[in-house]
């Protein structure tokens, strides 16, 4: 369990990226996944979100997840009837207390929001295809629909793959470079056109142009350290068929 240190102090808010451990599940879903899109056995999916809420003190026991598709879509929940399990997006944007959303990650990263000013808080799944479609700027947006200031907006960026451990091709650092050549300083140039990617630079930089400036990181490495998280790329290193995915999740009461 890993937390922000900003986030940890707001009243009324739960929080936690979650490590791999503490679950039912065996194998190489070992043993906190909360991929209900895994292979994994559903019942011990089940139980780990379970435990999830239990870990939390979450009595409601409603955590909603999404069927995340690597967009730029945000979801919003201004009601109780509004709330849908799955839909297929990749952030959640809330003022609703006693709600807990959730985005679930295996390299990926998760992104918590919150502003303890408006009560509004945000989880976002953060891949290379979003965050380069604008799925940042656009959870900001819903944030600032629901008039909540920049300045009070708290952004925590949880564990993700580490750029010494994500190598991409030339069409992926070409597609980067045309958006911007700014981007360069997010690539480090290896040798046969191999390029190493800062997806958790990439992200940061974002949220400093869009003016948050409340921003913690729990920069820990999902790729090299397989005891506390799952990851997809050791997973097709070490030929796995399937991967676990960690949950990170925010509520407030």
């Amino acid at each position: 369990m890993f937390f922000s240190r900003r986030l940890k102090n707001i009243s009324n808010l739960s929080h936690c990226f979650f490590s791999r451990k503490n679950g039912v599940s065996k194998g190489i879903y070992n043993s906190l996944n909360c991929g209900l899109g895994s292979e994994d056995n559903e019942n011990n999916v089940i139980k780990n979100i379970d435990i999830v809420s239990k870990k939390l003190n979450f009595k409601n026991n409603l955590i909603v997840t999404l069927n995340q598709i690597h967009s730029n879509k945000v979801v919003c929940f201004d009601s109780q009837k509004e709330i849908k399990n799955k839909i297929s997006a990749d952030a959640i944007v809330t003022k609703l207390s006693n709600v807990g959303i959730a985005v679930l990650t295996s390299d990926c990263v998760p992104l918590l929001f919150c502003d303890p000013q408006k009560r509004v808080i945000g989880c976002v799944h953060v891949g290379w295809k979003g965050a380069f479609n604008g799925i940042v700027e656009n959870t900001i947006d819903k944030f600032l629909e629901k008039n909540c200031r920049l300045k009070d907006l708290i952004a925590a960026i949880g564990p993700c793959i580490n750029q010494l451990n994500y190598e991409v091709g030339q069409d992926f650092y070409n597609k980067f470079i045309f958006q911007n050549e700014e981007n360069k300083k997010f690539f480090i140039i290896l040798n046969n056109k191999k390029y190493l990617f800062d997806i958790r630079g990439y992200i940061g930089s974002k949220l400093v142009k869009l003016g948050i400036k409340n921003i913690d990181n729990i920069e820990m490495d999902t790729f090299s350290d397989k005891e506390n998280f799952f990851s997809y790329r050791r997973s097709v290193i070490d030929n796995d068929k399937d991967y676990g995915r960690c949950i990170s999740v925010i509520f407030m009461t």
